[in-house]
């Protein structure tokens, strides 16, 4: 795609569209990119993952605007910021393509802050603030993006009949809410994230896969019925340090996952998108500190399960159009294709 053919991403009631045509996300994370981007040594790496993810037909990469500590940081210390390296963000140029951030169509959205909580208010009052106030912010410096608040999607005091679908109580206590979080002017389509095995058990079960399908499914739903937008499911994966783990485990939730998500789609509901936790390209294992790591190279069998999953959306994305909802004979052209192995 040309230059000249790249359109922002919108959103039309609870889903994303380009061109008026739906947009089905099927990305990945790399949080790391700034940080190799930034040292020639390490630069190449990042060319390699984008390489590697385009082979499989990812689309979206969700990355870290921030780092903190000490190697390569922006934030050093609280208050404390490298102002050799950090720059406004939204209102940069694009020294390759002279685009200004906001104005550039190849970004997908903004994320105001990764996994946000407030522990010490769990009514949630102090971070619905802080939401409300830096989502308006962002929509003055940027109108045109879309924005979405980061966060895990834990229903808080707002929704006491959803709060069941939390993974534990301990989720009630951090500040967050999903539904009133999402209500905050300016927020444009929900991001939730899944993670069972920090959550319930760090020993692998099938109760794992039983929280993803009601998880996602309450949110789905929500997302639908009380909020009216799209919901991205923005992290997801399984760490290779639990007990009991083994890549077919891995293959089973992503299928999961990506199922649910296609049967959202098929509807025409709020699943709009997933972005696997993550991905790096060969010789970075000394990065991988949490064992979710997934080099495509080395792991065949989700690499297929990946690359199906794209081209199903791809169908999605290019034979209907966004008023159709799969009222029309492509649906039952598409059928045998998109559901023949029923993941």
């Amino acid at each position: 795609m040309g230059a000249g053919e790249w359109v922002m991403v919108a959103k039309k009631g609870n889903q994303f569209i380009v061109n008026d045509q739906p947009f089905y996300v099927n990305g990945f994370n790399t949080y790391w990119l700034m940080a190799f981007a930034v040292d020639q040594s390490t630069r190449g790496k990042v060319s390699k993952v984008f390489q590697q993810a385009s082979s499989v037909g990812l689309t979206v990469c969700r990355t870290w605007a921030f780092n903190d500590g000490q190697w390569r940081a922006l934030q050093k210390s609280p208050s404390v910021y490298d102002e050799d390296v950090f720059k406004t963000v939204l209102a940069r140029v694009n020294t390759y393509t002279n685009v200004t951030y906001k104005d550039d169509p190849t970004i997908f959205a903004w994320e105001l802050m990764n996994e946000p909580q407030c522990t010490s208010d769990p009514s949630g009052d102090k971070l619905q603030a802080w939401i409300q106030e830096m989502a308006l912010y962002v929509k003055t410096i940027d109108p045109n993006h879309l924005l979405e608040i980061g966060s895990e999607g834990f229903y808080g005091p707002s929704t006491p009949d959803r709060v069941q679908f939390n993974p534990n109580t301990d989720a009630t206590q951090v500040g967050t809410d999903f539904i009133r979080n999402h209500r905050a002017l300016g927020v444009d389509f929900a991001s939730v994230h899944i993670y069972a095995d920090s959550w319930i058990s760090e020993t692998i079960s099938d109760s794992h896969l039983q929280f993803v399908k009601s998880w996602m499914q309450a949110h789905i739903s929500d997302t639908e019925k009380t909020l009216g937008m799209p919901v991205m499911f923005a992290e997801f994966g399984v760490s290779g340090k639990d007990s009991g783990y083994n890549s077919s485990f891995r293959d089973t939730l992503i299928s999961t996952v990506y199922k649910i998500l296609l049967n959202s789609t098929k509807k025409g509901g709020s699943g709009s998108g997933s972005l696997l936790w993550q991905l790096f390209p060969e010789g970075t294992d000394y990065m991988d500190d949490d064992g979710y790591a997934i080099v495509l190279s080395e792991s065949p069998s989700t690499s297929n399960i990946i690359s199906l999953h794209s081209t199903r959306l791809m169908l999605y994305n290019s034979m209907c159009s966004w008023k159709c909802h799969w009222g029309c004979k492509k649906k039952n052209a598409l059928e045998t294709f998109l559901y023949h192995d029923d993941l």
